[in-house]
């Protein structure tokens, strides 16, 4: 229920806001640009909420860092539901923003410190699989509201799943992995024993625990010291940096505009929105299908291509002039082609490549560093959008992201590497042997290129 509940809320205030912007628009009588303002700026709260949140799960504990998100959330909601202006707007979304990096650092890692390993997977699939959710569930939220055009109450419902996450983080034991790093084994041990109900399967997790944790994460000091590294960092944002700028959170910011553009009225609108969220959840599962069949890299490749294709024939449509029906919906299609590229492909695969390609010893650094690269890059893509439609058109703006996910395609052939099958040990010996980034994901080992093993650890160390 908690990992439901964090990632419906993740995904409600991702998808909340797209039917909400042109009745603000109206009764406050605003400009294009400050409705930029008021989508971006929850991501701004998100990045600068990401930036604390290992400090704060590590210092605080993941359950309080839980309940201080889930307050936010609520009162973020609440203030948002209630502006009385665009500025408190968005203050209450920056607010928002905030809960979010914080539940979206925090709720996984709690998950997997608490989950038995063989439904730990599943639980993590299921927070992703909920985000996607909350966005449908905002939108039909939105066209429900929409015909009365209360934006009002579309912001502010939200608040509920908030509540009920936040009563339910009261009944959560404390993080056994959190209380070990604290010296506090017996709690730990007395919470696992609960949670497992075999006091033989606890005390060997303990004993796991209390291995992986002679390695300490010393991420910053190993950035500063070790090129090979900074390359994994490096790789890492610029993951997150191809994700976003695909032009998947432009659809789910402002689909409605994007609809009205092709000459739809409000009711059409905002069910075309709905039906983009339900595409969105259905070709999720095809990321979890095909990815450890067919592997990182030609999913991706397929993703990529698919989502060039998808846009670029969406601003021909534009640029050609969409007249009739038939043209209306040809390039709907393609909007919803582009979102099945993006939900089988970037969406799913690049989190989890940002986690593979880290080292041990500087994994919570490297994916600290790339998760507030999300962040700031979807700021940048929310605040940009509508100024590239007022500036370059409609058609060009489509193209120009159509041609990013080309750009991409590219990047992901000459620098990502491929790491189905290949255990994470593998990759970081590759990695710190100096191997080229698309080949440490190669099953061989670091020896076999030139190098020696020994000559790899020494690299690591």
């Amino acid at each position: 229920m908690l990992a439901a509940l964090a990632g419906l809320m993740f995904g409600l205030d991702i998808g909340v806001i797209s039917g909400a912007t042109q009745f603000i628009q109206k009764e406050f009588q605003i400009s294009d640009h400050m409705i930029e303002w008021i989508v971006s700026s929850m991501m701004l709260g998100a990045a600068i909420g990401a930036l604390g949140a290992g400090w704060m799960s590590a210092t605080l504990g993941r359950k309080r860092s839980l309940i201080l998100g889930g307050v936010l959330f609520v009162a973020g909601s609440l203030l948002s539901g209630s502006a009385w202006s665009p500025e408190t707007l968005v203050a209450a979304r920056v607010i928002l923003g905030l809960a979010i990096g914080v539940a979206t650092f925090t709720a996984p890692l709690y998950l997997a410190e608490v989950a038995e390993e063989h439904i730990r997977g599943a639980m993590i699939s299921l927070y992703q699989l909920m985000i996607t959710i909350g966005i449908l569930v905002a939108f039909l939220s939105d066209t429900a509201f929409s015909y009365s055009g209360n934006w009002r109450w579309m912001l502010g419902i939200i608040a509920i799943p908030g509540i009920l996450f936040l009563l339910g983080l009261f009944l959560l034991p404390d993080s056994p992995r959190w209380l070990m790093m604290r010296g506090r084994k017996q709690e730990a041990t007395d919470v696992l024993n609960k949670l497992r109900g075999d006091a033989g399967h606890a005390a060997r997790e303990v004993a796991d625990i209390e291995e992986q944790l002679k390695t300490p994460q010393r991420g910053w000091h190993l950035f500063l010291e070790n090129r090979n590294f900074r390359r994994s960092v490096g790789l890492g944002v610029l993951l997150q940096v191809m994700q976003q700028f695909t032009g998947m959170n432009v659809v789910m910011y402002y689909a409605p505009r994007i609809f009205q553009d092709m000459g739809y009225a409000t009711s059409a609108q905002m069910w075309f929105t709905a039906v983009v969220g339900l595409v969105n959840v259905l070709a999720t599962f095809i990321a979890i299908g095909l990815v450890d069949r067919w592997g990182r890299k030609p999913i991706l490749y397929t993703g990529f291509s698919v989502m060039a294709v998808g846009l670029g024939l969406v601003g021909t449509m534009m640029h050609l002039g969409i007249t009739t029906h038939g043209e209306q919906i040809f390039t709907v299609a393609m909007l919803l082609t582009f979102i099945v590229g993006f939900a089988m492909s970037a969406g799913p695969l690049i989190w989890a490549l940002c986690s593979e390609v880290q080292p041990l010893k500087g994994r919570d650094f490297g994916i600290g560093c790339s998760t507030f690269t999300n962040w700031v890059a979807n700021m940048i893509v929310g605040a940009t959008f509508l100024t590239l439609l007022n500036g370059i058109g409609n058609a060009a703006t489509f193209w120009l992201y159509a041609a990013l996910n080309l750009v991409f395609l590219v990047i992901t052939f000459v620098l990502i590497p491929e790491t189905k099958n290949v255990t994470l040990e593998q990759i970081e010996r590759n990695l710190m042997a100096g191997l080229p980034l698309r080949e440490i994901g190669s099953e061989s080992s670091a020896a076999s290129s030139g190098f020696s093993r020994q000559a790899a650890e020494d690299a690591a160390s």
